[in-house]
């Protein structure tokens, strides 16, 4: 039996890994980074021309299955993964990993986009961990310096004062720390990702004091069936196909 995973992520990779030999799994990647880390199985890159693009290919490459383990912030994907195989009839799952939680000492305020992430700031040094597309919203802050890391160079528009380091996680507390007083860092602005690939940063941010812009990640869609662990997901696919 043949399974779409979409995917992009490390539980999307995990569970690439733990499926083969069980079944044949074709992880699609978006095509963002140059050289992603590639799973085990087939793959295939870039997007699917849409909605009606994306029925098209499932008509043309019948799947037993459709797991959706994209990034919590991918909500155009999972959206119209969501219809079309509703659509098809086909079995649907959404992979997500847990939203992150504050603890005692932690300064996070919560915001809607990263429009609205832009429009909170003060006028201080600011490290932007939303990753490189996301950096137009910030461009007309000239007043502010910013500090960005992304796995590749970001492309214009961006920000007047603006220092990219390229790498890649997973990060440390130490590092992260380091990282943070080196620059001065005076707020943390990033995305409800989840997982430990990138939480560094706040415990980072908590150990410095200073306050976390975060961004709350888009709901899922209505009817649809979500687990938060890779074996969770295998045992649902077992179970549907």
């Amino acid at each position: 039996m043949t399974v779409l995973l979409l995917g992009g992520t490390g539980e999307a990779r995990r569970l690439a890994e733990d499926l083969a030999g069980q079944f044949r799994v074709i992880s699609s990647l978006a095509g963002r980074v140059r050289e992603p880390r590639l799973p085990p199985g087939e793959t295939r890159t870039g997007g699917f021309g849409g909605r009606a693009g994306f029925r098209t290919w499932l008509e043309s490459n019948p799947v037993s299955a459709v797991i959706d383990a994209t990034h919590p912030f991918a909500a155009t994907m999972t959206a119209t993964a969501a219809a079309v195989t509703a659509e098809l009839g086909i079995p649907f799952l959404v992979l997500r990993r847990p939203g992150w939680q504050e603890t005692p000492g932690d300064n996070w305020h919560w915001v809607g986009s990263v429009t609205e992430a832009a429009a909170s700031l003060p006028a201080t040094r600011v490290f932007l961990t939303t990753g490189r597309e996301e950096l137009e919203a910030f461009a007309h802050l000239d007043t502010h310096w910013f500090l960005a890391r992304s796995v590749e160079p970001p492309e214009p528009p961006m920000p007047r004062n603006l220092k990219v380091i390229l790498d890649r996680g997973p990060f440390t507390a130490d590092n992260e720390l380091t990282l943070m007083r080196s620059h001065n860092v005076k707020v943390l602005v990033t995305k409800d990702s989840g997982g430990t690939m990138t939480s560094a940063k706040l415990t980072a941010a908590r150990h410095v004091e200073i306050p976390v812009v975060i961004v709350r990640r888009p709901p899922l869609p209505e009817d649809v069936t979500s687990v938060p662990t890779v074996q969770a997901a295998i045992s649902w696919l077992k179970n549907s196909v």
